[in-house]
């Protein structure tokens, strides 16, 4: 039987909620287990139902969403956070991302897009909108020492590992990487871990945060 990747949508606009999930309940392989209205209620729902995706909104009352965020990637088997916002320079995007989400997507994104994004990160793919991963990672690189941190934290992995990171920095998946480096996708994902657990990371996300801190991307 298929995988059916469950998803948590957390929103304080009940519109909003009520349209992602019409939208994704036409969707083959994708349930939408429970919706919460702020960060307080999407810790219960996690708790009661067990996403894999949470859809994360950022600003809400009591507990907001990088709040939310952090809480649930603290967990010993977190789910994957996708920040759905409606502003593209808010700051609060790159601070979730340090939380620990998976990626982001601007709430005006297209059905299909938020279909792949939801997909791409329960297999362990981050997802980054395009438009506007660049200013924020430029704002990373200017913050100050953000450049030394990162340099010193990348020389400590192997060569391999290093390579393995700067292709993340460049939005490349496990099978690109296995293709660019000629490796197969279980030592990929191997280094990934390997990657994650020397410099105390989360996900792929903040391996490619820090490779843009590093200035290598």
């Amino acid at each position: 039987m298929a995988r059916v990747i469950r998803v948590l949508l957390v929103d304080d606009d009940a519109l909003v909620r009520a349209g992602l999930s019409m939208m994704l309940d036409g969707v083959g392989g994708i349930s939408v287990v429970a919706e919460a209205a702020d960060g307080q209620e999407a810790i219960s729902a996690a708790d009661a139902h067990a996403p894999d995706v949470v859809l994360m909104d950022l600003r809400m009352p009591r507990v907001d969403g990088i709040t939310a965020t952090r809480r649930l990637r603290a967990r010993a088997r977190p789910p994957e956070v996708i920040v759905l916002t409606t502003f593209d320079t808010d700051e609060n995007v790159l601070h979730a991302l340090r939380a620990g989400a998976a990626g982001f997507l601007l709430k005006d994104t297209a059905p299909p897009q938020i279909v792949e994004a939801i997909t791409r990160v329960s297999e362990g793919d981050p997802i980054l909108s395009p438009g506007i991963t660049r200013r924020l990672m430029e704002r990373t690189v200017a913050q100050a020492g953000a450049y030394e941190r990162a340099r010193t934290a990348l020389a400590a992995l192997t060569p391999r590992e290093q390579e393995v990171a700067l292709a993340i920095g460049k939005g490349r998946t496990n099978a690109d990487i296995a293709a660019d480096l000629a490796m197969g996708i279980t030592t990929v994902k191997a280094h990934v871990s390997s990657i994650l657990t020397k410099l105390d990371l989360d996900n792929r996300t903040q391996i490619a945060l820090l490779a843009h801190d590093a200035g290598l991307t």
